[in-house]
């Protein structure tokens, strides 16, 4: 009751703009009377109510409204004292519920665009935010979180929509806590997190850097047992009680849960049969081709040397990277290059620079699509640049054919040169395969050998 009294107490006081209703047309210089019936002796009141409305006509400017207007109004014109704060119980998620109803057929009911049905539109995406905030109250969570090897951290996106990967639903950025892995860039809600059962597919790469080389390897749904690769729930290809979809990548049925039809290259297409159509993979395979396909774990001549005769983009490709190879003694013992940093420009791709034989399935994509021809041609000519007309130093170390004496500076990684394999000695091509002695460089390091030898 002392309760009761005050908050009468402060509505006399005070005046709501939000409230609607009876209650405003008993105001009486500034105080709201009790609801009853007017006796007719009561004029005085009615005159002094009438004379208060005539003072302040901005504040009764509004008609009286339909019912379901004063339920819009719950949850936006909030009565702060009518429950002590944090108090939350069942009627209100269930008020909650009954507004979004009625606000519901009251857009239906309205004129389309009209700006009644925009207004009441807005007010639904209020309450429906309201009902949210009620089921899944914030709480303080930590920035970080590790779990089954997955290095979760907070996210601070209110905007960006994201579906998490547990549950399968949207993620509401703006109302819900939410996680992402910085490994495997796996999402989902703060309060899903103890139910995943997937380790993080980067530990995978980590110490299992190799493709399944075999295409579309299945084994059928009796060999698992009719349930999901992943996480064994009951799946049928007749979709009872849970559709069955195949990954092109691992050759293994999966529930709708585990497979969201993503699509990527599959690498054992991409060697065999040069085959760069993007194929439906569950979501593990997804994550797991993504953070491989810069790894250069692809030897293209072991596993499919036959393809160098097919595809005379990858034998430009291997010429380059070879010449470049010749090139990176020079780069390595030249101030200038180091300096400029040359070698940088393949930072990308370092692999190019440590060996020719070594393709990443990135690597394997551009070549298809002519970027990586193109961007390696022009370092390539850079770096000849650099060596043959820009240093000094570099043209020093060029080589002079011993053959024929004749001609200009030679390098290994000219297109008219041969290299000894012994020496390293160049000459020119033709000079090299016409002359049928042996190469003079080795013979004199031959007799050198010789004459320092005790006799």
């Amino acid at each position: 009751m002392e309760y009761d009294e005050r908050l009468a107490n402060f509505r006399q006081t005070r005046l709501n703009p939000f409230d609607r209703g009876e209650e405003e047309d008993g105001l009486h210089g500034g105080k709201t009377p009790p609801l009853r019936v007017v006796s007719p002796g009561a004029g005085s009141a009615t005159r002094s109510h009438s004379h208060f409305r005539e003072s302040k006509p901005e504040l009764f400017s509004g008609t009286r409204t339909h019912s379901s207007d004063r339920t819009m109004d719950l949850g936006l014109a909030e009565d702060h004292f009518s429950r002590p704060m944090g108090s939350i119980v069942a009627s209100d998620i269930e008020q909650l519920k009954m507004a979004i109803e009625e606000c519901k057929k009251l857009i239906l009911e309205l004129p389309e665009h009209s700006e009644r049905q925009k207004d009441t539109v807005v007010k639904l995406i209020h309450l429906r935010l309201k009902l949210q905030e009620l089921k899944d109250p914030e709480e303080d969570e930590p920035n970080l979180r590790i779990l089954l090897e997955h290095r979760f951290s907070k996210e601070k996106s209110k905007s960006v929509k994201q579906t998490c990967d547990k549950c399968s639903t949207i993620i509401w950025g703006l109302i819900q806590t939410w996680y992402t892995c910085t490994g495997c860039y796996y999402r989902c809600h703060s309060k899903c997190m103890n139910l995943i059962t997937k380790p993080c597919v980067r530990s995978k790469v980590s110490h299992q850097s190799e493709y399944q080389l075999s295409i579309c390897p299945e084994i059928g749904l009796d060999r698992q047992d009719y349930r999901c690769a992943e996480c064994r729930t009951p799946i049928s290809l007749r979709g009872v009680p849970t559709e069955a979809r195949q990954c092109d990548y691992t050759g293994q049925y999966y529930c709708s849960t585990c497979h969201w039809n993503d699509t990527a290259m599959v690498p054992a297409r991409v060697i065999h049969n040069w085959e760069f159509e993007s194929r439906k993979v569950c979501r593990s395979s997804m994550r797991y081709l993504a953070l491989m396909i810069s790894r250069p774990v692809l030897k293209l001549k072991e596993i499919n040397p036959l393809l160098f005769n097919f595809v005379e983009e990858l034998v430009e490709i291997r010429k380059l990277r070879q010449d470049i190879l010749l090139m990176k003694p020079y780069f390595i013992t030249c101030k200038e290059a180091m300096e400029a940093r040359l070698l940088l420009q393949l930072q990308d791709r370092q692999h190019f620079v440590e060996n020719d034989d070594m393709y990443s399935l990135q690597d394997l994509i551009d070549i298809s699509s002519g970027r990586l021809s193109c961007s390696l041609t022009e370092i390539h000519t850079t770096f000849a640049k650099h060596i043959k007309l820009d240093c000094e130093r570099c043209q020093a170390k060029g080589f002079v054919c011993e053959l024929c004496k004749e001609g200009d500076i030679l390098f290994p990684f000219d297109s008219h040169t041969s290299v000894c394999h012994d020496c390293s000695a160049v000459f020119h091509r033709d000079c090299y395969y016409d002359n049928s002695t042996t190469c003079p460089r080795c013979a004199r390091m031959t007799d050198r050998k010789q004459d320092e030898e005790p006799a």
